[in-house]
C-alpha cells in the first residue's frame, strides 16, 4: 500500500463524514473532553489503519509514549485473565485526559462514530452514546430503541435524523480499496495489534 494513497482516503473521508455531521448537526452532541465513544470499546483495526496510528504515535514526545504504552500493557493482562469466548471491552490506550492524543492519525471506526449507520446488512445503527443522553437523544425513544417521528417534530428543525453508509465494513471494503488503490489487510481489535 502507498501511504500516499490512504492519506489521500482519510483526507476524503474525514471530508465526507464532516458534511454528514453537519448535516445531523441538531443531533450531535460530540465536543472535545467528551470521549465516552473511546472509553469502552473493541475498536476494529485494519493493517493498514494500524501502521497510520503508529506514525502518529511515533510522533508524540517520550513521555506520552510511555504513558500509552504502559497503558497497552495493562489492557493485554487483562484481556488474558478474560474467556476467549467473550467479547473484550477496553479503553483506547491512546485516550490521554479524555483526548485523542492521535487525532490526525485516528482509525477509521474513530472518524465514523456518533453517527448513525448502516451497516453491511443495511441495518441501522444508533450510536451508544444516544441511550447515554448524547447523539441523537433528543429523538431516541429509549424504550423501542428507535429514532421517535414525534421527537423529531417537537425539535422543529428541517433536518431530519438520518442513517449513513458509514459502517466500519462499508468504509473498509473491496470496492473502496479498488476505488482508493489501497490495501487495508487484515483487520482485528486494536489492541491485539499489540
Amino acid at each position: 500500500m502507498m501511504l500516499k494513497d490512504y492519506i489521500f482516503y482519510m483526507a476524503y473521508l474525514t471530508d465526507k463524514l464532516q458534511g454528514f455531521f453537519e448535516k445531523q448537526s441538531p443531533y450531535i452532541y460530540c465536543k472535545k473532553g467528551c470521549a465516552k465513544c473511546c472509553q469502552e470499546g473493541e475498536y476494529p483495526f485494519s493493517q493498514a489503519e494500524f501502521d497510520f496510528l503508529m506514525i502518529g504515535f511515533s510522533k508524540l514526545p517520550a513521555q506520552i509514549q510511555k504513558e500509552i504504552t504502559s497503558k497497552i500493557d495493562k489492557i493485554k493482562e487483562r484481556k488474558k485473565m478474560q474467556p476467549n469466548d467473550e467479547t473484550f471491552l477496553y479503553e483506547c490506550p491512546f485516550l490521554i485526559n479524555n483526548e485523542c492524543s492521535v487525532y490526525e492519525f485516528r482509525g477509521i471506526i474513530c472518524r465514523s462514530f456518533g453517527l448513525i449507520a448502516i451497516n453491511d446488512k443495511g441495518n441501522s445503527k444508533i450510536p451508544f452514546c444516544a441511550f447515554q443522553g448524547l447523539n441523537y437523544s433528543n429523538v431516541l425513544d429509549v424504550d423501542t430503541k428507535i429514532i421517535s417521528s414525534e421527537k423529531f417534530k417537537k425539535l422543529n428543525t428541517d433536518k431530519p435524523p438520518l442513517a449513513y453508509n458509514v459502517g466500519y465494513n462499508i468504509l473498509t471494503s473491496e470496492d473502496i480499496e479498488k476505488n482508493f488503490h489501497i490495501e487495508f489487510g487484515e483487520k482485528k481489535a486494536l489492541i491485539d495489534w499489540f
